[in-house]
This record gives C-alpha cells, sequence and structure tokens, in this order.
C-alpha cells in the first residue's frame, strides 16, 4: 500500500478540479507548497533539488510515453480486431444470400405458349397512369408518417440509424449495433463493468453507478458479441444480433424509442471488399435491380444476346420454339 501510486489519487484530483489554469497552475500550487513549508530547495546540496526535479519528472514521462505507446498500440488492435469480425460477418451473410444462376430446359409445349405470352406483351397497351391524365399513385393517398398516432413521441434515428443519449450513442445495421460510451477519463480494461448477456447489457466503472443496466431490445449472441477499450475513455461495445431482419427502436427497454419507419440504411461500402467478393455483390445488387424491374438478370441478358447472335448468323433457321432460360 506504502508503494501505490495511485493512492492519492483522489485527493489530487479534487485540488485539479480547484485549478482552473490546469496543470500549469497545480503545479505552481505544489512547487509553491514545497518553498513554503519545506527546506525542499535550502535542505540540501547546491543543485540537489535541481537533479531531484530532473529525475523525477524524466522517469514519470518515460512512463507517460510507454503508456501512451500501449494505449496506441491496443487501440489499433482493437480496430482491426473489429474490422476483421465486420468482413467476416460481412462475407458469411454474403454466401448466406447468393443462389447461384440455373438453365432450366422447357419443352416444345411450354415453348409455344411462352411465346404467346411474348407476343401478347409487345402489343399490350400502355400501363394506364402514364399519360398527362394519370392519376397519383397510391402513396400520395396515404397518411404522412407524422399523422401516424404510433410513431408520436419517437425520435428521429441518427446517422447511423441508431440514438444520440446523453451518456452513450448507439449505431446499427440489420445484423448488429455498435455501442460507443464516452468514459471521460482515462481507464484500463480492468476499471470497467461489462456484462453481456442474451437480453442484458450492463455497462460501468468499478465503484461508480452502472451507465447502462437494462433489458436489450431484442436477444443477441453473447459468443460473438465484443468490446473494447479505446484510447483508454471510450468503450466501444459490438452486439451481434439473432434476429437479423429486425431494426432496433431502442438500445435497452428504458431508453427513448426511434422510429424505425424513418431508418435510412445506407449501403454496404464495395471499396472494404476483395475483388473477388466485390465482383459478386455488384452482379447480385445488377440482378436484383433487373428482377424489380422485370427485365432480364446479367446471365439472362448474356444468353439472350448469345441466341440473338445466333438467330442473325442463321435466319433461315425457325426459332419461334426455342428459349434459353
Amino acid at each position: 500500500m506504502a508503494n501505490d501510486p495511485e493512492r492519492f489519487d483522489s485527493m489530487l484530483l479534487a485540488m485539479a478540479q480547484q485549478h482552473e489554469g490546469g496543470v500549469k497552475d497545480l503545479l505552481n500550487t505544489i512547487v509553491s507548497f514545497l518553498s513554503r513549508k519545506t527546506d525542499f530547495f535550502t535542505g540540501g546540496k547546491e543543485g540537489d533539488w535541481e537533479k531531484m526535479v530532473k529525475d523525477t519528472f524524466y522517469k514519470h514521462a518515460k512512463k507517460a510515453k510507454e503508456e501512451a505507446d500501449k494505449i496506441k498500440k491496443e487501440k489499433e488492435e482493437a480496430e482491426k480486431r473489429l474490422k476483421e469480425i465486420r468482413q467476416k460477418k460481412e462475407q458469411e451473410r454474403l454466401a448466406q444470400d447468393f443462389e447461384p444462376a440455373s438453365v432450366t430446359e422447357i419443352t416444345d409445349q411450354e415453348a409455344e405458349k411462352l411465346q404467346e405470352v411474348i407476343e401478347r406483351e409487345k402489343t399490350k397497351s400502355p400501363e394506364v397512369g402514364s399519360g398527362d391524365g394519370a392519376s397519383g399513385s397510391a402513396e400520395d393517398d396515404l397518411p404522412p408518417e407524422d399523422d401516424d398516432p404510433k410513431e408520436k413521441g419517437k425520435l428521429k434515428p441518427n446517422s447511423g440509424n441508431g440514438c444520440d443519449l446523453e451518456n452513450y450513442k448507439w449505431t446499427q445495421t440489420l445484423e448488429e449495433v455498435d455501442l460507443r460510451v464516452p468514459l471521460r477519463q482515462t481507464l484500463r480494461p480492468r476499471d470497467l463493468v461489462v456484462t453481456i448477456s442474451k437480453k442484458h447489457l450492463k455497462v460501468g466503472i468499478k465503484g461508480q453507478p452502472l451507465i447502462i443496466d437494462g433489458e436489450l431490445d431484442a436477444e443477441v449472441k453473447m459468443e460473438d458479441s465484443t468490446w473494447v477499450l479505446q484510447d483508454g475513455r471510450n468503450l466501444l461495445i459490438n452486439l451481434e444480433k439473432v434476429n437479423k431482419m429486425n431494426w432496433w427502436s431502442r438500445l435497452v427497454m428504458t431508453d427513448p424509442e426511434i422510429s424505425t419507419k424513418k431508418i435510412n440504411p445506407e449501403p454496404s461500402k464495395l471499396s472494404d471488399l476483395d475483388g473477388e467478393t466485390r465482383g459478386l455483390v455488384e452482379k447480385m445488387m445488377y440482378d436484383q435491380r433487373q428482377k424489380e424491374r422485370g427485365l432480364p438478370t446479367s446471365d439472362e441478358q448474356k444468353k439472350q444476346d448469345t441466341l440473338k447472335k445466333f438467330m442473325e448468323q442463321h435466319p433461315e433457321m425457325d426459332f419461334s420454339k426455342c428459349k434459353f432460360n
């Protein structure tokens, strides 16, 4: 206990809070005390106090530099781990969502029916509402979201589709929730209380009231949820959702709700993916847009182009009963 360098921290912190000029004023008070109440400057040989000050300050400056380097390294490692976790989750999600294109053979009878449908589509009249006298869409008749009684009092989501609160900020995707808790003082991991349960979260500083202690909006995967201390002053927590189809309206049940109707998720950054994965994602996104518009996918278009080219090269052949799918 006698060698514990932190035993006077609470006393010194109280003193520091009363010095509006910061460290300079605090240091002046301590040196003034030494000059008035001790023989620090006069009790030794000439130059002794200068040597003691120099040795003491350089000793602690070295420790501060080592601690700063350690924190910087921990931050870089933490950011690297979080990036690796996100990349792994993204690749797993893409692997689950992707379904390779397939080729289906059809009979002559099916080809004839399909050709009839194609011919009818060619002569089909324009859709109602395409002219100048078109009526408004169904969406125009819907009441504004603000008029929905269920949306009254709910907050607008922040840019990360979460919420900025007094003591912490959280953001989310469909797969996970990221929580940032500013600690307002430099701490070590062992100074913190972080308990992640399936449906409950506790966050705080040992010996102080908990910052977060509540039931989560939905269940999380404990084994895939992580936390790191960044710069010794910011606690970062990553929660892996169990249900990846729903947006959270709040972090814990005691928080104010956000309007999930106003969530506007940003697309994944393709630049973060490797070349092969990026090509796969771009193809999937293009095919999805084509399907939504009722247009052929990239594979279907390629087959149609090949068939068209072959038909142009062989005009004498009848292709009315042929279909590439």
